[in-house]
């Protein structure tokens, strides 16, 4: 990747409907060229998809948390699909510590967060901790 690679990929992020004309002009490139860059960008895995975020507050989504959880090794192949299939469920990473699994995720209600940790304890000890704000979100690293 290259600094016109990485101009594109910060015009990108900044806003992913920007037209081609409008991104060759900033890079000095013809549009056709910064279209084959772009689909290269995209082979490589390095742009691995284009989406719209939505304010979830305004979907009536204003209890956020995170969910710790403890599970065993041999629980992966269950507790992996129910997790990716949770439309709650944002985010989910493996952790090092005194648990497994980190869990992001939004619920329109406490009462809707405590049924999901109730569903889950079923796999191990959790730990929830309820965000009252949000400081810093970005969408992705920068270029």
């Amino acid at each position: 990747m290259n600094s016109i690679d990485k101009k594109i990929l910060e015009l990108l992020q900044e806003n992913a409907r920007m037209p081609l004309k409008q991104i060759a002009k900033e890079v000095f490139l013809s549009s056709p060229a910064v279209s084959a860059r772009i689909a290269k960008l995209e082979s490589e895995g390095l742009i691995r998809h284009y989406t719209t975020i939505v304010d979830p507050y305004q979907l009536g989504y204003h209890i956020k948390a995170f969910v710790s959880l403890e599970i065993s090794p041999a629980q992966k192949a269950e507790v992996y699909p129910y997790l990716r299939s949770h439309p709650n469920v944002l985010e989910c990473d493996c952790v090092t510590g005194n648990y497994s699994l980190f869990i992001k995720v939004m619920f329109k209600s406490t009462m809707d967060l405590d049924k999901f940790i109730g569903e889950i304890q079923k796999y191990g000890k959790t730990s929830t901790q309820i965000v009252f704000s949000t400081i810093v979100e970005k969408p992705c690293i920068s270029v």
